[in-house]
This record gives C-alpha cells, sequence and structure tokens, in this order.
C-alpha cells in the first residue's frame, strides 16, 4: 500500500464565515431574480423568459457545489433559502398576475414559505442554524418547474395542465415540509439548557 490518503480536509471558510463564494453566488441569485420575474410579467411565456430562469434556478446547484468545497456557513444556511423564495415567490405572483396560475396554490405556498422564515429567523437569533432538508430542496425543485413549464410557449399553449398539476404537486410537498419544520420549531421555542447546536 502507498501513502495513506488525506482525510478530512479543514473547511476554508468558517461557519461564521460572510463573503464566501458560495454566499456571493447566492446573493446574485437574488439580484438576479427581478429580472426574471420581471420578464414573466412583462413577456409571458417566451424562450427568453425560460432559459433566463433556467439560469438562474441553476446557480442554486453552484452555490452548493461551493458550499460543500469551501465549507457551508450560517449565512449560506439563511440566505440560500432566501434566494430561493424571493425566486419561487415571485414568479408564482407574477404568473397570477397574468391569469395564468389560481391565486389560491400561491397563497398557501406564500403563507408556508413566509412561515418558515419566520422560524429560521427566530432560531438565527438564537444561533441555531436551520438548513434546508432533502424533502423541501425537492420541493422548490418542484415550484421552479411549475413556473418553467408556465413560461415554455410549447405547453402555456397547448397544455397548460402540466404546470397547473405541477403546481398542486408542489403545494402538497410545501404543506407537508412546513409542518415537519414547524413540528420541529418546539424545540427552538423551549431549548434545553446548552442544547445550542443545529440537528
Amino acid at each position: 500500500m502507498g501513502e495513506p490518503e488525506e482525510q478530512d480536509t479543514p473547511p476554508t471558510f468558517g461557519p461564521a464565515a460572510l463573503a464566501t463564494p458560495a454566499n456571493l453566488v447566492t446573493v446574485a441569485r437574488i439580484a438576479a431574480s427581478p429580472v426574471f420575474i420581471w420578464m414573466i410579467a412583462a413577456w409571458g411565456p417566451r424562450w427568453a423568459t425560460f432559459w433566463t430562469g433556467f439560469a438562474v434556478a441553476m446557480t442554486d446547484y453552484l452555490d452548493g457545489l461551493l458550499a460543500r468545497r469551501h465549507g457551508a456557513t450560517r449565512a449560506g444556511a439563511f440566505l440560500d433559502p432566501l434566494a430561493d423564495k424571493v425566486l419561487v415567490l415571485g414568479g408564482l405572483a407574477a404568473l397570477v398576475w397574468n391569469g395564468q396560475f389560481h391565486a389560491v396554490p400561491v397563497i398557501v405556498i406564500a403563507v408556508r414559505e413566509l412561515a418558515i422564515s419566520a422560524y429560521r429567523s427566530r432560531a438565527g437569533r438564537k444561533g441555531i442554524s436551520v438548513p434546508a432538508t432533502q424533502l423541501a430542496k425537492w420541493k422548490t425543485f418542484v415550484q421552479l418547474w411549475a413556473i418553467g413549464f408556465a413560461v415554455m410557449p410549447p405547453l402555456a399553449t397547448h397544455a397548460h395542465w402540466v404546470a397547473t398539476l405541477t403546481l398542486w404537486v408542489g403545494v402538497v410537498l410545501t404543506v407537508w415540509t412546513g409542518w415537519t419544520y414547524l413540528r420541529s420549531a418546539r424545540g427552538v421555542a423551549a431549548p434545553q439548557p446548552g442544547d445550542n447546536e443545529c440537528g
């Protein structure tokens, strides 16, 4: 056998770091989201709108890759879900404005997202990071594709039911993941002595 390989390489950035590559990508996603939202509201279903949204959404994978490579941070655990909410809620609101989606499912999603954001904010003030669960990431993925299908010209014109069905699947996942987060929130509301780590 040769020399043992080095393992457990320490992360480049600690949990308290702010200006990390991953966080900068996340902030760029937040800044770019209004452009996509404006395109939905002003142009409606167009390939330019679809590909702009696709490019903005794909930065989520990039910042995740960078976070794994350089080290996750508490700021990133807060900013990454926030960036997703800006993109999703803004996109859905623009589609309601255009008359492509009904308001009810979008309101359900918005209430859940705002409630979980308040939960994360409260947890953050206690020094507790609340990263997104795997199922919550799938929820966001489904929500984004509901928006994507709604602005994809062929589907928007001839098979809008695909976007509507995807949206309702996203609603089910949204409610389910919201309930699981709030169920675990009791530990944040009444923390045990010495319990200052996230699960």
